[in-house]
């Protein structure tokens, strides 16, 4: 009984902060600003009202469940990417499994060519928000012509009564080659340290938690050395290194793009402020892909232009953070 009780005083102390690619969570309205024909009723996707309920139903019950193995209550904080605008963000975090929590949520219109953008959901209850800005990463393509993504999102608020700076991102892709696509995630990296040092003006010693989908691991130069400086430490690193613990496989390898990343001031244990406790990569059986080549990979939304019904192609990340007695 004793136990019981102390478990669960230590589960109640626990707040869970995540991340969660949620792999083109579009509506079914043609923007005809953007390249999201794909994912209309007549596009190539066949993308209907009822299939889009399906998955805002599917993401809303992950996001509900991600932390409760060791806390009482849903994320605190929840950074999105690939979503197309706050319609869809409205109604995830109105969905069945999530509007009895509270959320709400931050949203900016990003200059990305395929029209995805990144955004917060936060617990009122938990999260009190202070501001919000975006930054755009400047990069050009092979003409010399601006290439247009996604903005870092900056969102600044009281967490649980302490003053926290969160960065959303979503860089690059590796669509057109690892090699041939670095520069764009390493500009990327440059400006996300633009803002930290920007912040770190204004502010001593500011706690600053970084989350995104990197399109890079925990080891990539990108990653390590523009980014994860002596100021920043990266728990993710140590999950690359389990066997099949990544958030992503391709062409049946592991990777671990999907990253929460903490100023160095959450390791220290100081009274009334939090300070980071563990990350996990939340793989649960019943969002893998559970037979065929593509066995234990995410179960996601479609494979090409087949409709699989999953969730995402991305497994979410999470981490748990403490308030010091």
């Amino acid at each position: 009984m004793l136990s019981s009780l102390v478990a669960n005083k230590q589960k109640k102390n626990n707040i869970t902060v995540a991340f969660y690619n949620v792999e083109n969570l579009f509506d079914t309205i043609d923007d005809p600003r953007t390249l999201d024909d794909d994912f209309t009723p007549k596009g190539k996707k066949n993308w209907t009202y009822k299939r889009y309920r399906i998955k805002i139903k599917k993401l809303g019950s992950v996001i509900s469940q991600l932390g409760l193995n060791k806390s009482n209550n849903p994320p605190a904080i929840v950074g999105l990417v690939e979503v197309e605008n706050a319609k869809v963000v409205a109604d995830l975090a109105n969905s069945m499994h999530l509007r009895k929590h509270h959320y709400n949520f931050v949203h900016h219109d990003s200059p990305d060519e395929r029209g995805i953008d990144v955004a917060l959901l936060y617990d009122k209850v938990a999260f009190e928000l202070i501001a919000s800005e975006t930054y755009p990463v400047f990069l050009e393509d092979e003409r010399g012509e601006r290439d247009y993504t996604r903005d870092i999102l900056k969102v600044s608020g009281n967490l649980y009564g302490e003053l926290v700076h969160i960065l959303v991102n979503h860089w690059s892709s590796r669509r057109e080659g690892v090699e041939e696509t670095e520069h764009k995630r390493i500009l990327a990296a440059e400006t996300l340290r633009s803002i930290v040092a920007e912040i770190e003006s204004k502010e001593m010693n500011p706690k600053i938690i970084i989350m995104g989908d990197f399109n890079d691991d925990p080891n990539s130069k990108s990653v390590q050395k523009y980014m994860v400086q002596d100021d920043f430490y990266n728990p993710m690193k140590t999950l690359l290194d389990k066997e099949n613990h990544g958030t992503l496989t391709y062409n049946g390898s592991w990777n671990l793009f999907d990253q929460i990343i903490f100023s160095k001031n959450f390791l220290e244990q100081k009274p009334g402020k939090l300070y980071f406790k563990h990350a996990e990569v939340f793989n649960k059986d019943w969002m893998k892909i559970y037979r065929g080549k593509f066995k234990g990979s995410p179960f996601r939304t479609y494979i090409g232009k087949w409709y699989q019904g999953g969730f995402s192609d991305h497994f979410p990340v999470y981490a748990f953070l403490k308030k010091k007695d």
